[in-house]
């Protein structure tokens, strides 16, 4: 099946009242309050939430599951949250799958009763099934495969089980899509690299919320972070590229690397001794995960911000360093790459550790530069990645496929 539609093009939109009340169904298989899980949940709820304010009937269907743990929250009755209605739906057991046969039974008794349905990742057993019903009662839906399709995500982790399961399950979900949507133009390589079909694509980028205001870095590990520093903000993983940055650091004397996030798969002891074998272990601090109202004030007070990916189909903290001013430095496998570039709000290095390190310290060295990358970032996050701005895009997506 040929790609038909690349729905980059559609011109953003001010936010209103829709030519038409949708009732949508996000179907993710991890929600708040676990958000150990990262950049999806944000995106997922940060377009709900656009999704409710334009007027829509907006429902969350998801899991309990929250790492080793469950979820404190109520599994008979739909959760307001920010004016989306959230249905938690338990894991009896097969937890690596997000097994919910109540999420199955709901899904076969309601799913009629939306207009499309937006499903969020890829190799879960809710996504399989939500597209399986969806087909069936002919719903149009959206798979979104949030970076989980890349090569290096897939050759690093459970190849060949990946591999089987996108010959034998995923294929079909994406073909049989009405739509897939994909946030940048490294993501849509990635799926066309894989030999996959699909009818349309929607190449939508993800947005950014804000705050007004934050909390200031004066408690916990924050109270002693330096005048200034250089920092890396997100979850703690191979993935994110830590050795790259680590190896890059021995040549950068000029300011401290501050490593901020979870580390939910051990990752750090790792990087810790990397650290030491290498010798700059005074110059890297490790502060752990950081809630919202702290984030803001990283990102503010940061000479420049780091993402050296292996794999990154958006990168929802690079749209966040920009929204507060902060200049980017990324490497080509970052998806957020793209906007950087079009709103001169950073530099896109090699990934290449000498050269990622002569990139840090010529912006290092110069602080108008830094000044007039952040402010271009800043501009360009505000007016194009609104959340509001966003959804208009999205729902623009969802009325074509609708109507198709």
């Amino acid at each position: 099946m040929m790609l038909a539609a690349v729905a980059q093009s559609i011109p953003l939109a001010h936010s209103g009242a829709p030519a038409r009340r949708l009732r949508i169904l996000h179907v993710v298989p991890t929600y708040y309050p676990a958000v150990r899980y990262g950049g999806p949940i944000r995106t997922v709820h940060g377009l709900a939430t656009s999704q409710a304010r334009q007027g829509h009937d907006v429902h969350v269907y998801t899991t309990t599951v929250d790492g080793p743990d469950d979820l404190k929250v109520p599994t008979d009755r739909p959760v307001a949250l920010d004016e989306v209605a959230v249905h938690y739906f338990p894991v009896p057991a097969l937890r690596r799958l997000y097994w919910a046969p109540a999420l199955a039974r709901r899904l076969r008794s309601q799913i009629r009763d939306f207009d499309v349905v937006h499903l969020h990742s890829v190799f879960l057993w809710p996504i399989w099934v939500a597209a399986r019903t969806a087909e069936r009662a002919g719903v149009p839906y959206i798979m979104a495969p949030h970076g989980m399709l890349g090569r290096e995500v897939i050759r690093r982790k459970s190849r060949w089980l990946k591999r089987a399961w996108i010959r034998t399950i995923e294929r079909r979900s994406l073909a049989r899509a009405a739509a897939i949507h994909v946030t940048a133009r490294v993501e849509a390589e990635e799926l066309r690299a894989l030999g996959l079909d699909f009818r349309k694509l929607g190449l939508i980028p993800c947005g950014v919320d804000w705050p007004v205001s934050h909390a200031p870095l004066t408690d916990g590990p924050f109270a002693s972070l330096p005048a200034r520093y250089a920092l890396f903000l997100s979850r703690v993983n191979w993935k994110k590229g830590l050795d790259r940055l680590l190896q890059a650091w021995v040549h950068v004397h000029d300011v401290p690397l501050v490593i901020a996030g979870n580390d939910e798969e051990g990752y750090q002891p790792q990087l810790e001794a990397l650290a030491r074998k290498l010798g700059i272990a005074h110059r890297v601090l490790f502060v752990g995960p950081v809630r919202n109202e702290h984030k803001w004030a990283l990102f503010e007070h940061a000479e420049l911000f780091l993402l050296p990916s292996y794999s990154e189909n958006f990168g929802i903290v690079v749209a966040e360093a920009m929204a507060m001013g902060c200049p980017v430095v990324v490497t080509p496998e970052v998806g957020a790459g793209e906007l950087v570039a079009r709103a001169d709000a950073g530099v896109i290095s090699s990934n290449e550790p000498a050269h990622l390190a002569r990139v840090v310290r010529d912006l290092l060295a110069d602080r108008a530069t830094r000044h007039r990358l952040g402010e271009n970032g800043r501009v360009f996050a505000r007016e194009q990645l609104s959340w509001d701005s966003v959804a208009t895009r999205i729902q623009r997506l969802y009325f074509g496929v609708i109507r198709s």
